[in-house]
């Protein structure tokens, strides 16, 4: 490979991909390309200068931005997004679906013209929620756990597989990634190119700016470290609602071997995440900061659920360690230690911007 291209190569996950390529495959330039828009991208972009990573300036929503005409891309790895489940509610949906939809399809373009394969970063979000809603449950003391008896498609006692029936509503960040989805093996089908389709879970670690409707880990490991109010939201105001989350590490090692092995995964769609090992409730996630910050919050207790939420979502790996050989290392502990020694590393920097 000659040239890597990272679309939103200054966020959280694609400057660390950015890194972790740039490390491990000699004799290729890697380009971050992203607008500046989040919050910390600037940061980022000053650590990818460091590590001799080149930076293009530009936005995947208009085309001409990705016009390299003296450059010959050999991969385009997509992880530009709007990745908020809030995303056009009281808002204009004019900036998710730029970038989620129409931002993919401008990269489906500038891969057609150099004949250069995709790996592409969706979400877990593009299964409907009002299905998810009616997996059965079983509450426990501190969680909601996947009850044995299913009468769903694709939900085991492991989490939720590719198998989950796809028919129904799953907010507009989910609708816009599954319509990228499904153009991306259109243009693969067309035109003979090639592409990996990643569904995320929650990506945590160092260097991620979390937020109340995005990046949920690190959001409740920053607001301990600063002592700042919480709440939990949904669901009788319990925090018994689960979610799998995955090191920032272990997502940039998949990808590192999907870059090696693009031909024999050429097609597939894998569900990534941290698994039932690696998951966490917000009741227990709030111990955990507390044991590694020795700060305590409160915490507001809210009983209405936000739109398009889900009381449990746990990713089943099964396919992509069973066809890559791939497994999560790093667990939730791991995860929220390192984010801590981050905060504490950079804690002016993070005060402001959060």
């Amino acid at each position: 490979m000659k040239q890597i291209l990272i679309t939103g190569g200054c966020g959280f996950i694609g400057s660390n991909l950015a890194i972790v390529l740039k490390k491990n495959i000699k004799n290729t330039d890697i380009i971050a390309f992203d607008n500046l828009s989040r919050k910390g991208s600037e940061i980022n972009r000053l650590s990818l200068k460091q590590h001799k990573i080149k930076f293009i300036k530009g936005d995947i929503r208009y085309r001409r931005s990705l016009e390299f005409e003296k450059r010959n891309i050999s991969l385009i790895i997509e992880c530009a997004a709007e990745p908020s489940v809030l995303a056009g509610y009281n808002e204009s949906p004019a900036y998710a679906i730029d970038t989620n939809l129409n931002g993919v399809i401008n990269c489906l373009y500038l891969a057609k013209k150099h004949r250069c394969p995709m790996i592409f970063l969706s979400t877990s979000r593009v299964y409907p929620y009002l299905l998810l809603n009616q997996i059965r449950l079983n509450k426990l003391a501190s969680r909601f756990r996947i009850s044995n008896k299913q009468s769903i498609r694709g939900v085991t006692l492991k989490g939720i597989s590719t198998d989950f029936p796809m028919e129904g509503i799953r907010s507009l960040y989910g609708a816009t990634k599954y319509c990228a989805e499904l153009l991306i093996n259109e243009f693969c089908n067309m035109y003979n190119l090639k592409a990996i389709i990643n569904r995320c879970s929650v990506v945590a670690g160092p260097g991620q700016w979390g937020k109340v409707d995005q990046g949920v880990f690190s959001y409740w490991m920053i607001n301990h470290y600063f002592k700042r109010k919480l709440s939990y939201i949904g669901y009788n105001g319990q925090g018994k609602q689960v979610r799998d989350v995955l090191h920032i590490k272990d997502l940039a090692a998949l990808i590192l071997y999907q870059t090696r092995h693009m031909n024999s995964l050429n097609g597939k769609t894998f569900n990534v995440g941290g698994g039932i090992k690696r998951s966490s409730s917000l009741k227990e996630l709030t111990s955990l900061c507390q044991s590694v910050t020795g700060n305590k919050v409160p915490i507001n207790r809210i009983s209405k659920a936000r739109d398009a939420d889900v009381p449990l979502f746990i990713s089943d790996n099964s396919k992509v360690e069973r066809v890559t050989g791939w497994k999560p290392e790093h667990n939730v502990e791991e995860i929220l230690n390192d984010t801590f020694h981050w905060i504490k590393e950079n804690e002016k920097q993070i005060r402001k911007l959060t």
